[in-house]
C-alpha cells in the first residue's frame, strides 16, 4: 500500500468514525427559537461548538418553508412555529468508502413531545402527549429490539431496548432536558445530497425539557 492509499484509508475512517458518533439535535425553550445542533450530546460541547460543527450548513426544518437559518456559536438558530419542530439532513458528513461500496448519513432530529403522530421517516415520538413513554418509528411501523440512548440532564447516558411494539419507558428523574438517539443502519442502493451510496446510516433524536 502506497502512503497516499494509506493516508486515503485514514482519513476515509476518520470520517466514518465522526459520522456514526455525531448527532443532529434540536433545542427548545417554550416557543422561542429553535436551536440546531451537531456534536455528541453526552459530551460537555467545547467553546465555539464540536469540531465538525462546521459541516451542519443546512439543515431542513419540516413544514417550515425558507426558514431564515442564524449561525451562532455551536449551534444554528431558527425561529419557527409553535409547536413540535422536526429537522432532518443527508448532506453533513460526504459519502465515505470505496467506489460502489459507500456509505453516508441522514439525520433526523426533533423537539418536544406534544404530538403522538410521526413525520419524519425515523422518528422518536410520545406514545401519548407529554408521555414519558415513547415509540421508534420507520417508515410508519415500529421498530423492534432495537437500543435507543437517553441522554438525562445531568449527561448520563442510559440505553433503553424497545419492546415488541417498538416502545420504551424513559426514566425522568430530574428536571432538565432529555435527549433520546436510535440509529438504524440499511444496506441498499440509495441517492444522497452527496451521492450514490449502497449503505444509509439513519440517526434519529428527540428533545424535550422537563421544568
Amino acid at each position: 500500500m502506497t502512503m497516499k492509499m494509506a493516508l486515503t484509508a485514514v482519513l476515509l475512517a476518520a470520517m466514518a468514525g465522526a459520522a456514526q458518533a455525531h448527532e443532529v439535535w434540536v433545542e427548545r425553550d417554550g416557543t422561542g427559537p429553535v436551536r440546531i445542533y451537531l456534536g455528541e450530546p453526552a459530551e460537555a460541547a467545547p467553546e465555539g461548538g464540536d469540531p465538525e460543527f462546521a459541516n451542519l450548513k443546512a439543515p431542513r426544518i419540516l413544514k417550515v418553508n425558507h426558514p431564515t437559518l442564524v449561525r451562532k456559536a455551536g449551534y444554528i438558530e431558527a425561529v419557527v412555529p409553535a409547536g413540535d419542530i422536526r429537522v432532518w439532513d443527508n448532506d453533513v458528513f460526504k459519502p465515505w468508502g470505496a467506489d460502489g461500496a459507500k456509505e453516508g448519513v441522514v439525520y433526523y432530529a426533533r423537539a418536544g413531545r406534544t404530538e403522538v403522530a410521526t413525520q419524519l421517516p425515523f422518528e422518536i415520538a410520545p406514545v401519548a402527549s407529554n408521555s414519558s413513554r415513547f415509540q421508534l418509528v420507520r417508515h410508519g411501523k415500529p421498530v423492534a429490539g432495537s437500543k435507543v440512548i437517553v441522554i438525562t440532564p445531568d449527561r448520563i447516558s442510559k440505553v433503553l431496548v424497545t419492546n415488541a411494539q417498538g416502545v420504551v419507558e424513559v426514566p425522568i428523574q430530574a428536571r432538565g432536558r432529555y435527549i433520546l438517539s436510535a440509529a438504524v443502519k440499511e444496506d441498499g442502493e440509495a441517492v444522497l445530497a452527496g451521492g450514490a451510496v449502497r449503505t444509509v446510516h439513519n440517526m434519529t433524536t428527540t428533545t424535550f425539557k422537563v421544568p
